[in-house]
């Protein structure tokens, strides 16, 4: 099956998006609407809606399942943002919906876990943006990634699994009490063998 990425020049409303995960760091999404907002102008904003389109699925039931950037699309729906641009990777309009997750969860174009690592249900994946839970964690794997703690890779959901690994050495109350301290410990965490079987590793080649 092709999977060319064909934009689609029409906007597609923000609340009609279907999540393919359960979570996203609530700090990042804050970030990118701090962002958002420093581009003041209509014209700047059209232009950044232009260069970032939200990758989708088009599934059997017409609906646009997001594959990526969930974190944009609901920080620009937190900022009254109502439509976006959208860039269809796959049709799978020919599925039975029976067997639609299975066939995104065999593509990895979805991510059924919660807030605690664990894997629930496809049923349990929120119908809209808007019901995106915070994962501390997730927030903590995406700054140490801009930290340079871990390089950027095309594995599906890499900063989840960072964030899984962090969540096993951190507890949820220590990341949200200094997230600062927290993020030095999870550095060190990153650098060390420990993680070297997780996508991006770029910690010391030796321990010399």
């Amino acid at each position: 099956m092709p999977n060319t990425r064909e934009p689609l020049l029409h906007p597609v409303p923000i609340l009609s998006l279907r999540p393919t995960q359960m979570t996203v760091g609530m700090r990042e999404v804050k970030e990118k609407r701090k962002r958002w907002r420093a581009h003041k102008s209509k014209r700047k904003q059209a232009e950044l809606l232009g260069q970032h389109m939200i990758p989708v699925v088009l599934g059997p039931d017409q609906r646009h399942y997001v594959v990526d950037h969930h974190h944009l699309a609901r920080a620009l729906h937190d900022e009254g943002v109502k439509d976006v641009l959208v860039t269809v990777i796959a049709d799978l309009t020919m599925v039975d919906m029976k067997a639609f997750w299975g066939v995104l969860d065999h593509r990895r174009w979805a991510y059924p876990y919660d807030a605690k690592g664990e894997r629930r249900h496809f049923k349990d994946i929120p119908k809209s943006v808007t019901g995106l839970k915070d994962d501390p964690f997730r927030s903590l794997a995406g700054e140490i990634r801009r930290a340079g703690g871990y390089a950027k890779d095309t594995t599906p959901f890499s900063e989840f699994l960072w964030a899984d690994l962090f969540r096993s050495r951190l507890s949820t109350k220590e990341v949200e009490a200094d997230f600062a301290k927290a993020l030095e410990k999870a550095l060190a965490i990153a650098k060390s063998k420990d993680a070297i079987y997780l996508p991006g590793w770029c910690g010391p080649a030796s321990d010399d």
